[in-house]
């Protein structure tokens, strides 16, 4: 593939995509698009469908490892305006796939809609919460979620109501290309009593993670109802490393890089943690983390 005529103006060619994620690793995409329209991006889409160019989104880069060798086909971000607009009416909240979560948390509870402030902190992109259905406190994305637009892989949009909708524990079957839009329906509150919950809940995750200026991941889901920093530490890796990656000692489920880390030591230090929970506790720990 060549960047196809009429797409030059938003697609470039060998992206580092290393400064798009959180661990701030990983190689070079063969092409990157930031499509300004939504137009754009299906066209584009299609193009790609049809020359058999593989297309991956990029959303926050919060749960994204990229490889050291980078990867071949197109990665598509949606951090353009267009993508990311929120709008309220009533109770609704109507957000764009890359609008940011921590932004349609304060605009709704600003308007006194209650009902996800409990998810601040949680980093990345609406599209990214609820394809992995973004949980805390007991309490997730999904159960507010009436519909979603999304476009599939050869650039078509559908609307996808309540009924369409499936939410797990750190999963949907939003499963498609890109979430383009989604609509929550929340409860009423008082503004004022919504901030002071917010406030508190960021005060405990900030107490329970790694510092915000560390390259930094959640690495496991929880098993079973138990965290996947317990298990970690019932096998005694807490302490484990790989090369300049290591686990947090504020979290064991969070690998911190250190300058000169590379994705190979973040997934050699991801298999010594998997096996060795294995091996001494029996839990197989499924990935929370995507590879590209």
């Amino acid at each position: 593939m060549t960047i196809p005529a009429g797409f030059e103006h938003i697609v470039r060619e060998q992206e580092p995509l290393a400064p798009h994620t959180w661990f701030r690793l990983g190689g070079a995409v063969q092409y990157f698009a930031e499509p300004t329209t939504i137009e754009e991006l299906s066209a584009l889409v299609r193009r790609c469908h049809e020359e058999g160019t593989p297309v991956r989104v990029l959303g926050g880069g919060s749960n994204l490892l990229v490889r050291d060798e980078g990867l071949a086909g197109l990665v598509v971000s949606l951090s353009p305006a267009i993508f990311g607009q929120i709008e309220i009416s009533g109770r609704r909240v109507t957000a764009g796939g890359g609008a940011r979560l921590g932004h349609v948390i304060s605009a709704a509870v600003r308007e006194g809609l209650a009902g996800l402030e409990l998810l601040v902190g949680i980093p990345g992109t609406i599209g990214g919460a609820l394809h992995t259905n973004a949980t805390a406190h007991g309490g997730d994305i999904g159960q507010w979620t009436v519909s979603a637009t999304v476009m599939n892989r050869r650039g078509e949009i559908v609307t996808r109501n309540r009924a369409e909708l499936r939410f797990g524990y750190r999963d949907s079957n939003l499963d498609e290309l890109a979430i383009l839009e989604a609509t929550l329906e929340l409860e009423p509150g008082d503004p004022q009593r919504l901030t002071k919950q917010m406030q508190q809940a960021w005060i405990l995750k900030r107490a329970a993670q790694p510092i915000s200026d560390e390259s930094a991941g959640l690495i496991f889901k929880s098993s079973g109802g138990v965290s996947a920093a317990s298990l970690i530490e019932q096998a005694g890796l807490e302490s484990a490393h790989v090369g300049q990656a290591s686990i947090s000692d504020r979290n064991a489920n969070f690998i911190v890089v250190g300058s000169g880390a590379t994705s190979r030591d973040v997934l050699a230090l991801i298999e010594q943690v998997r096996k060795g929970v294995a091996e001494r506790t029996g839990v197989e720990l499924e990935m929370a983390v995507e590879v590209w």
